[in-house]
C-alpha cells in the first residue's frame, strides 16, 4: 500500500505547491497523485481536478457521535478519541495473519483495537499518540476489541474538537465509487485540502434566477458540503442542487439541438400515394393501426422544408422495419438515396435481406457496407466499387455499419438517413452521416429517422429523446402467440431439458443465452449492458454461465444427440456467419450465444428461448432476448433459468409480455442506466435514479425552456453555454 494511504493531514496539503490550480488543471499537476494513482483515477474517468472535485460520493457513514469510552458496546459502529497507551504487531501462526493490536484510553476506560493484516500501522503511530476512532465493536467484557477501524491522528482528544475539522472519523464521512487499489480514505485524503484551496475559484454556472426560484444551494456550497456534509440534510440538498443542475443542462442541449434544426433546411419529398398503396396491398400480412400511424406521421414529416427528426419506437417484433421500409421507397422514387445504418454486421445483413425481400419487384438498388463484406443487388463487390456507384446515385439504399461514416463514403443525393437501435451510436456518428448528402453542393440536409426497439418510458422519453418527435407502435402484429414464459429454479432444470430435447425432435430450434464468454471474464456484449457497474461486479460472478463452458457442457452431457453451436462477440466475422448460417439452414438445433443476438436476430423456426444467469439481465435486455423467438406459426417458449427462488423482475416477465409496461417496472427496479448505457452519459448513480421522478424531469424543462425563449444564444451566461459545449462531448444524446 503506498505511503498516501496512511499520511497524516499535514501530509496531504497543497499549500507549499505554487502553480496557479484551477478546476481545468490535469490530475498529473495535482501534488502527491503519483503515475500509479493517476492511472488508477483515469480508469474511473477522472483527468482533471474538476472531474475530482465532482467525483461525488455515493453513501456516507455516520461517526458524527464521539462518545466516552466506557460507553462503547459490541456492535457499533461506535466512534471515540483516546491516547495510544500501547501498539505492537502479533502472528498468528494457525491462520497466518499478522495482527497489529493496540491499547488506547480516555479518562474513562480503555479498549484493545486490531488491525488483520496491516502490519505497517506499527510506523504510523506510536505511543502518546491522540487518535480519533471508528469502527464496530467484537466480543464482550474483557475480550472486546474494536476490529480493523477508521482513523486519524488528532491533536490532543481532550482540547475541543470541531467535527469539521476531522476527515475520515467524528463526523459524516463520504464513501465514494471506488477502483482496485483506490480506496475512499485515499480520496478523502486527496478531496478535502484540494477542495479547501480551490473552492472559491468555481464558478457558478446555474442561471442566478433558476438557482434562486428553485431555492437551491450555491454551487461553492454544495460541493462542499457533498463531499463533507455538516448533515445528512445538507447532504440531500447538496444532490438536489446537482441533480437539478445536471438535468437542466441536460435539457438545454436537447433543446438548442432542437432550436439549431428547425433553422436546417431540407428537400422536401412528397408522398406518393399510389407507389404506398401497391406496396402495402402487397405485403403477406396486413398492417397494424399503429403500423400505418406511424408510416404517415413520417411521410408526412417528408413533405416537409424542415428536416425531419424522429424517433420510431417500438416492442420487439412490432413491425418497426416494414415502416421504414415504407418511407424508404417513398424517397428512393422521388429520386433520392437512404442510407440504413445498424450498430453490428449481423443486424445491417438482417435488414439487407429484409428490405430486400420487402422491396423486391420495385426496381430498387440496394447496397451493403460494412467493415469486411459488401455487396450490390445481393452480388459480392469491391468496397472501392461500392464508395464509387454510391457517389454516382447508383446505389439507392446503402445499409451498413459503423463503415457508412467512413469519410471516403459519399452520397449523390442523400434525402433519408434511417439508424437502428440508435442508442448504440454517438451523436458525432449520426451528425457526420446526416452531412454526407449531395456531395457537398447544398446546404440541405437530409431527413432523419431514428429506430428503438427497447420501449421508453415517458421520462425517459421526455430527458433524452426532447429532441426528437416520436412515433410509438404498442400493438403486435395479429396471429402471434403469446410467448409462454416460465422461471425455472435448480430443482426443474432437467424437466426443462427433457422438453426441450422435445420440442426439437418436433423440428423447433433453441437458443441459449449467457452472460459471459469466458469463466473467468464479463463478456463484451454483458460489459456493454451493465457498465458502469461491470468492474464492480467481477467479484460477485463466479456463479455465472460462460458461453464455452455451457457449450462444451450441452454438447457433450446433457444433448449429445442434438447439434449444438456456439456465438459470441469475439468470434471473427465468417465464424459467426457460419454459425447462423448453420442455425438459419437448421445445420444446428441449438445455438448457444452471449447478448450478442439481442437485436436483429429472425428465425422464425426458433421456438425455445433459455436464459441462463437470468437474475444478472435487466428486464429490457431479458425481454429484447425473448422477442428473438415467437416470430413463427409455432407455439414459443422463454426459460428464465434462476438459482434464486424469488425475484420481481423476473416475475415480471412472466406476467408482462408488453416491453412499455417492462420498461417502465425496469425504470423503477433497476434505473435508467440499464435503459440507456449509463457509461455514455457519466452522471453519478442519484442523478440516473433522478430521471425516474417525471415532475422534477418536467420542471428542468421548463427551466430550460424559459432561459432559452429570453436568450436563445446563451449570450447573457457564457459559462453556461461553455459548460453545454463541454457537456456536449461528455455525453452522447441518444
Amino acid at each position: 500500500m503506498e505511503k498516501m494511504e496512511g499520511c497524516g493531514p499535514s501530509e496531504c496539503r497543497f499549500d507549499s505547491y505554487r502553480g496557479h490550480m484551477n478546476l481545468s488543471t490535469p490530475i498529473e499537476e495535482i501534488p502527491r497523485i503519483g503515475p500509479a494513482y493517476q492511472k488508477r483515477l483515469k480508469k474511473l474517468g477522472i483527468k482533471t481536478i474538476r472531474d475530482l472535485l465532482f467525483h461525488f460520493p455515493h453513501r456516507y457513514e455516520d461517526f458524527s457521535d464521539i462518545i466516552p469510552i466506557s460507553q462503547v458496546r459490541e456492535g457499533g459502529p461506535f466512534c471515540f478519541q483516546g491516547e495510544v497507551l500501547d501498539i505492537k504487531n502479533i502472528r498468528t501462526f494457525r491462520k497466518r495473519m499478522m495482527l497489529t493490536q493496540m491499547i488506547i484510553a480516555d479518562e474513562t476506560g480503555k479498549l484493545k483495537v486490531m488491525w488483520f493484516n496491516q502490519p505497517y500501522l506499527i510506523n504510523t503511530f506510536k505511543k502518546g499518540d491522540f487518535l480519533c476512532l471508528a469502527g464496530k465493536v467484537n466480543g464482550k467484557g474483557s475480550l472486546m476489541y474494536l476490529s480493523n477501524p477508521a482513523y486519524e491522528k488528532i491533536e490532543n482528544w481532550k482540547l475541543k474538537i470541531e467535527n469539521s475539522d476531522l476527515t475520515h472519523t467524528g463526523r459524516l464521512i463520504p464513501i465514494y465509487p471506488e477502483t482496485e487499489g483506490m480506496s475512499s480514505r485515499w480520496l478523502r485524503f486527496i478531496i478535502k485540502p484540494l477542495l479547501t484551496k480551490i473552492k472559491d475559484g468555481i464558478p457558478e454556472t446555474l442561471p442566478e434566477e433558476i438557482r434562486k426560484e428553485q431555492d437551491l444551494l450555491p454551487i461553492k456550497t454544495a460541493v462542499w458540503q457533498i463531499h463533507f456534509p455538516d448533515t445528512l440534510e445538507k447532504a440531500e440538498l447538496s444532490k438536489k442542487r446537482f441533480v437539478f443542475e445536471e438535468l437542466f443542462d441536460l435539457a438545454l442541449a436537447i433543446l438548442r439541438e432542437k432550436i439549431k434544426l428547425a433553422k436546417e433546411k431540407a428537400t422536401i419529398i412528397p408522398i406518393n400515394l399510389e407507389l404506398i398503396k401497391k406496396f402495402i396491398q402487397k405485403l403477406p400480412f396486413k398492417l397494424t393501426l399503429d403500423q400505418k400511424k406511424s408510416a404517415w406521421q413520417i411521410l408526412k414529416d417528408l413533405e416537409k422544408v424542415r428536416p425531419m427528426n424522429r424517433l420510431l419506437d417500438g416492442d420487439v417484433g412490432s413491425g418497426k422495419t416494414v415502416v421504414a421500409t415504407i418511407a424508404v421507397l417513398n424517397a428512393v422514387k422521388a429520386g433520392f438515396q437512404t442510407a440504413f445504418m445498424a450498430p453490428t454486421e449481423i443486424l445491417a445483413k438482417q435488414h439487407f435481406k429484409t428490405i430486400n425481400g420487402l422491396l423486391k419487384g420495385f426496381k430498387v438498388k440496394i447496397g451493403l457496407i460494412t467493415g469486411k463484406e459488401n455487396f450490390f443487388d445481393s452480388k459480392k463487390i469491391k468496397r472501392k466499387e461500392m464508395i464509387d456507384k454510391t457517389k454516382n446515385g447508383e446505389v439507392d439504399i446503402l445499409i451498413g455499419t459503423h463503415a457508412l461514416v467512413q469519410e471516403k463514403v459519399e452520397f449523390k443525393k442523400l434525402g433519408l438517413v434511417i439508424i437502428d437501435e440508435q442508442h448504440r451510436f454517438g451523436i458525432e456518428q449520426r451528425a457526420r452521416l446526416c452531412h454526407k448528402g449531395y456531395g457537398g453542393q447544398a446546404k440541405l440536409i437530409p431527413h432523419f429517422l431514428s429506430m428503438s426497439a427497447t420501449p421508453i418510458p415517458r421520462t425517459l422519453a421526455l430527458t433524452i429523446y426532447g429532441d426528437l418527435d416520436l412515433s410509438l407502435i404498442k400493438e403486435m402484429p395479429k396471429g402471434r402467440k403469446k410467448i409462454i414464459t416460465k422461471v425455472i429454479p435448480p430443482e426443474k432444470r432437467q424437466e426443462a431439458y427433457d422438453f426441450i430435447r422435445s420440442e426439437v425432435q418436433s423440428g423447433r430450434q433453441v437458443f441459449v443465452i449467457c452472460p459471459r464468454i469466458e469463466p473467468n471474464e464479463l463478456g463484451e456484449e454483458a460489459i456493454a449492458s451493465s457498465l458502469p457497474f461491470a468492474r464492480l461486479r467481477l467479484a460477485r460472478v463466479a456463479d455465472v454461465k460462460a458461453v464455452k463452458q455451457e457449450y462444451e457442457k450441452l454438447r457433450k452431457d446433457v444433448f449429445p444427440d442434438l447439434n449444438v453451436g456456439m456465438l459470441h462477440g469475439k468470434m471473427k466475422t465468417e465464424e459467426k456467419e457460419k454459425a447462423l448460417t448453420d442455425f438459419r439452414e437448421r445445420k444446428t438445433d441449438i445455438l448457444v450465444s452471449t447478448s450478442v443476438i439481442e437485436v436483429g436476430i429472425d428465425f422464425p423456426n426458433a421456438a425455445i428461448m433459455m436464459i441462463e444467469g437470468s437474475d444478472k439481465f435487466g428486464l429490457a435486455q431479458l425481454h429484447q432476448f425473448r422477442g428473438r423467438v415467437g416470430r413463427g406459426e409455432h407455439q414459443s417458449y422463454c426459460f428464465l433459468f434462476s438459482e434464486f427462488r424469488s425475484n420481481p423482475r423476473l416475475k415480471a416477465m412472466v406476467v408482462s409480455q408488453d416491453g412499455f409496461e417492462l420498461a417502465e417496472k425496469d425504470l423503477k427496479l433497476r434505473g435508467p442506466g440499464d435503459l440507456t448505457g449509463q457509461r455514455q452519459w457519466g452522471f453519478p448513480d442519484f442523478v440516473m435514479a433522478s430521471l425516474k421522478n417525471i415532475e422534477l424531469v418536467e420542471k428542468t424543462r421548463e427551466a430550460a425552456k424559459k432561459i432559452l425563449t429570453k436568450d436563445p444564444e446563451l449570450k447573457k451566461y457564457p459559462l453556461l453555454r461553455g459548460k453545454l459545449e463541454e457537456f456536449r462531448e461528455k455525453i452522447h444524446l441518444e
